[in-house]
């Protein structure tokens, strides 16, 4: 996965710690995170400053990433918090460490 290899995964972006989250689903990871932190589409990850990318996880095919995308959406917001808290507990942007 590191060294720029594109990756199917389901992720999460924040604008602040415990903040708005952002839950999505790519083919590219790392092109992702890099458009959502360019904001270079409209909507709502630019409107909210949703830029570091805090939590994800990969998938072998597309079908299983949707399929997780659409079960995190449905979670409270404290189960999804516990998430990235547990594997992220900084709250760190995981984007560098991939690039």
């Amino acid at each position: 996965m590191v060294g720029r290899e594109p990756f199917i995964a389901c992720y999460m972006m924040r604008n602040r710690r415990h903040g708005t989250l952002y839950i999505g689903v790519t083919g590219n990871l790392i092109q992702r995170a890099v458009q959502h932190r360019e904001d270079d589409f409209a909507g709502f990850t630019r409107r909210y400053g949703l830029h570091p990318l805090v939590w994800y996880e990969p998938h072998d095919i597309m079908v299983d990433a949707i399929r997780r995308e659409k079960s995190l959406k449905r979670y409270p917001r404290d189960w999804k918090l516990n998430l990235v808290q547990t594997m992220n507990p900084q709250w760190e942007d995981l984007l560098p460490a991939l690039l």
